[in-house]
């Protein structure tokens, strides 16, 4: 039995609840939750299977997600919620004996501080439960844990460098857009940079190292260094890594507008007092954007996520390139959403079928190259996450 909670109702939770209904020979029993039930319902109905349950629940309460975990008995829980909510789902998690799997790191809300020590923290208590938790399965953090660990295994004896390069060459013909949680977004490129040199980690400004690399069937695009969640696993579970960097390409036009937010306050994650009430200006800015789930029908173009990687194979220095390019439109054809949502559900998906055939399944808190990545890659070619290699090659980098 494949009995599967997912928790969230936005792009990605969409995605992976269209991807996980495809799969019935995997999934049996779905159950969708979120703060707001009518997105859920609206998820149901697009995908057209009225057994696929669901639920309201807030996820800052512990005790609400028991109750549902409880009532509903799923073996596993697909948190697609917010990152400041991974606790208190883990918390209901080792409560009732459900197993794990998330997408992104756990944050706390008054600091955009990325690290995954409060969920490392959890490893004994998930393997004296007997209870797997399987962290970061999206793409980045996901998929690029799964190419480091894919190239570790078959390509290299020993990883020396690797580049995580992340490319959204669309366009939603939006003046300022967001493609995923504009809250949770802005935090994350506005942070101090930061990436792994010499056993060391080395802090610079945000967005002030940048360079034009070349992504495969887009051509180059000014690509700036920040940091990003899966260098922390990556260089622990690598540890022959003597540098590793994450990449991510931003058109002017967005950094003028993200300039701008910044200059005026409005990315702020203090309360302020306005009329008598305390407001988070972050999270109001985020009520009047444009909602990422909204952005598919018009959305060109297409993105590329890959690793770059250099090291030695019997004695000798090689590069190897592997990555996926995802098309927008073909992506909200199937399911509705952007291809910046279809990237991150469909290896959530993946993942959670990896738990359920039994191939990611041990009792404790995992970072998925911890796991094997073969079935893994076997299935993004399958569910539409297709993965090309390029051997040694100049690498840019």
């Amino acid at each position: 039995m494949g009995r599967v909670l997912v928790i969230g109702a936005g792009g990605v939770a969409t995605v992976a609840a269209v991807k996980i209904a495809k799969n019935t020979d995997v999934f049996t029993d779905i159950m969708i939750a979120s703060r707001t039930k009518s997105k859920c319902d609206k998820i149901v109905k697009a995908i057209g299977n009225p057994n696929i349950k669901t639920a309201q629940v807030d996820a800052d309460d512990v005790e609400q997600l028991k109750k549902l975990f409880n009532e509903f008995k799923p073996e596993l829980v697909v948190n697609l919620a917010l990152p400041y909510q991974d606790l208190t789902i883990m918390d209901a998690c080792l409560a009732c004996g459900v197993n794990y799997l998330d997408t992104a790191n756990y944050e706390p809300k008054d600091e955009a501080h990325f690290e995954y020590s409060w969920q490392w923290a959890y490893k004994k208590r998930f393997e004296d439960a007997g209870l797997t938790a399987i962290l970061g399965c999206g793409f980045d953090p996901g998929v690029s844990g799964i190419f480091t660990a894919y190239a570790a295994k078959h390509h290299f004896d020993e990883i020396q460098y690797l580049d995580i390069v992340d490319c959204n060459a669309g366009n939603h013909h939006k003046a300022f857009a967001t493609n995923f949680n504009p809250e949770i977004n802005i935090r994350e490129i506005t942070q101090k940079g930061r990436y792994f040199k010499d056993g060391k980690w080395v802090q610079t400004g945000a967005l002030e190292i940048h360079k034009d690399l070349t992504y495969p069937n887009i051509g180059p695009k000014d690509s700036y260094l920040m940091y990003h969640e899966e260098l922390e696993s990556l260089t622990k579970n690598f540890p022959t890594i003597k540098q590793a960097r994450f990449w991510m390409t931003f058109g002017q036009e967005y950094l003028t507008h993200l300039r701008v937010i910044q200059d005026i306050g409005m990315a702020r994650i203090d309360p302020v007092e306005y009329n008598g009430q305390q407001i988070i200006p972050l999270q109001f800015l985020k009520a009047v954007l444009p909602n990422p789930q909204d952005l598919g029908e018009n959305y060109e173009g297409e993105t590329s996520i890959g690793c770059r990687i250099r090291g030695i194979k019997d004695g000798k220095e090689h590069t190897y390139y592997v990555y996926n390019n995802c098309k927008h439109h073909e992506a909200y054809l199937e399911t509705g959403m952007q291809g910046v949502s279809y990237t991150t559900g469909v290896p959530a998906m993946i993942g959670a079928m990896m738990f359920f055939k039994g191939l990611w399944r041990k009792a404790g808190v995992w970072n998925v190259e911890d796991f094997d990545p073969d079935p893994f890659m076997e299935q993004l070619n399958k569910q539409g996450l297709p993965w090309h290699e390029e051997f040694d090659k100049n690498l840019e980098l």
